[in-house]
């Protein structure tokens, strides 16, 4: 809720006796509120209503929000909520009703990178950027430095980048080309394509597919305010975005990219333009490379003077590193148990980044708050660490818990929202482009496969055409050869038979000459002889 004096009233004194300069209130200064700031706490110890409380506060003063909501219990702030038992009792112990608490629901906008539990939540790859993907992959430095490649092809050949289906092709692409692509942009390990490509397949396993793509998240539908002025609660599902940490992480810090390149800068403001409150930020920085880190750093501590305020959430101080750390002004503390000598250190650790208080041990207190209680520290008017102070937080004003899917969905679909996001596009880019590539080729191989295949025919047609004619000459040759060598043969034979037609009938008349002789011979001896032996008669 806000005091009168529209500062964002948190937390009230716990004992009445140890009254700060502005009575039992600890408010933060609205011009304070881009400083950033951290809420730690064991869990069960009552950071999501510090958070919700912190967030319906933005939100009357006019500043949009956006929270992540791990458990699935901050939907409810759309509704006026429903105080009783302790709650009502702290209502009526510190006169709330009197400064005007009032029971009231908060508007909000529901995304979800599924697309389930709110508006579908996307950007697409060429936003996220390598360095941001190379993390989600878990790549290492050479495979980023490919991942890189892969990029910077797609930029010089005119290609989009928007969903996962665009960069499985593209990395497939430059796989195929790496030849081409070595002596221009460096060398390209098969290996190392392969676990790019194995990556993309575990991250889409994951679920990611649904966050890349179109219509991309417009930054600026963040920051609206319904007709009474107040700045929307942009809450985003995450509690199925919660199983898969890096995607999350990610997620996130694409936001923060995001805002830092889009945003101008505002320098000090009244009241900061927007506020992000990340819930388990440690996921945020675990086995965050260095070149990240470096990088996450200078948006938090350059986004504050766009208007920026950044709040993390999370169990305990030393889950954020200290070059971040060191940006956040703005201080909540829930409870911590010491149980280890581990527990021990971060209690000591914790007590030590607040401005000490003479009045209150600050190691002991951390480990004695209940539900509720917290020690709080917010940046002063001149930008000064407040001295610590034990406090009851407040409650909040809207409800506590979840809603029902049904009531969930209404508010989806009556959102304008839905008309801008709910409708997935899926338009011409890096994928379809070397599919129609792809296929070209096909076809061109196909042609030429199909015209090597005609001149082959031709050729083997002509082959058999020749060897036919071959054949065909072969033949008449082996014709003309059998003719002359029958017109030889019958010659021969028709010599032959004249010669021994030659020698029967030479043989004949010879045989016939001598028979005729012999007879002729008889007859004239038989003459002589009659003649002779007639006469002597």
């Amino acid at each position: 809720m806000l005091t009168n004096d529209k500062r964002l009233f948190i937390a009230a004194a716990e004992d009445p006796a140890k009254l700060t300069a502005d009575g039992r209130e600890l408010a933060l200064e609205a011009r304070m509120g881009n400083r950033h700031g951290l809420i730690t706490g064991a869990t069960g110890t009552g950071k999501t209503i510090t958070l919700q409380n912190l967030a319906e506060s933005f939100s009357a003063l006019g500043v949009p929000v956006l929270l992540t909501d791990i458990k699935g219990d901050l939907s409810a702030v759309c509704q006026p909520g429903a105080p009783g038992g302790s709650i009502a009792a702290r209502i009526e112990e510190l006169g709330l009703r009197s400064k005007g608490y009032e029971n009231r629901g908060y508007p909000v906008c529901f995304w979800d990178v599924h697309g389930q539990q709110g508006h579908p939540l996307r950007a697409t790859i060429s936003d996220m950027g390598p360095m941001l993907l190379s993390r989600l992959l878990e790549l290492n430095d050479v495979q980023s430095g490919i991942l890189n490649i892969v990029f910077r092809v797609a930029d010089d050949s005119g290609l989009l980048l928007l969903d996962l289906k665009d960069l499985r092709a593209m990395v497939a692409y430059v796989a195929e080309n790496r030849a081409q692509f070595t002596m221009q942009y460096g060398n390209i390990s098969p290996a190392s394509v392969g676990a790019i490509q194995r990556a993309l397949l575990r991250l889409e396993d994951e679920g990611a597919e649904a966050f890349f793509g179109e219509p991309a998240l417009n930054i600026e539908d963040l920051f609206r305010t319904d007709l009474s002025g107040r700045g929307y609660l942009n809450i985003i599902a995450a509690d199925k975005l919660m199983q898969t940490p890096r995607l999350y992480a990610s997620v996130l810090l694409w936001l923060l990219s995001e805002l830092y390149e889009m945003m101008p800068e505002v320098g000090d403001c009244e009241k900061p333009r927007l506020v992000l409150m990340f819930d388990e930020a440690h996921l945020l920085f675990n086995d965050m490379p260095d070149a990240l880190l470096e990088k996450m750093e200078q948006v938090v501590r350059l986004i504050r003077s766009k208007g920026v305020g950044v709040y993390f959430i999370t169990q305990n101080p030393a889950d954020v590193p200290d070059s971040v750390l060191a940006q956040l002004g703005n201080r909540v503390q829930h409870a911590l148990r010491a149980f280890t000598p581990r527990d021990q250190k971060a209690v000591r650790a914790a007590a030590q980044t607040f401005r000490a208080n003479p009045a209150i041990d600050t190691e002991s207190v951390i480990s004695e708050l209940r539900t509720g209680e917290a020690l709080v520290s917010f940046l002063d008017r001149k930008g000064a660490p407040a001295m610590v102070e034990r406090a009851l937080i407040l409650p909040p004003e809207g409800g506590i818990g979840p809603i029902s899917a049904e009531e969930r969905q209404a508010i989806i679909q009556k959102s304008p929202m839905q008309r801008l996001y709910g409708v997935e596009l899926d338009r011409e880019s890096a994928y379809e482009l070397l599919a129609e590539h792809t296929e070209q080729r096909q076809r061109e191989a196909e042609a030429a496969q199909a015209e090597k295949a005609r001149l082959k025919e031709e050729n083997a047609m002509r082959k058999a055409r020749l060897e036919a004619e071959r054949l065909a000459r072969a033949e008449a040759r082996e014709a003309r050869l059998r003719e002359k060598e029958e017109r030889q043969r019958q010659k021969q034979e028709q010599g032959l038979w004249g010669d021994i037609m030659g020698a029967a009938t030479k043989t004949a008349t010879r045989s016939i000459t001598n028979t005729i002789g012999r007879e002729i011979g008889k007859t004239l001896i038989r003459g002589v002889l009659g003649s002779l032996f007639g006469g002597r008669r």
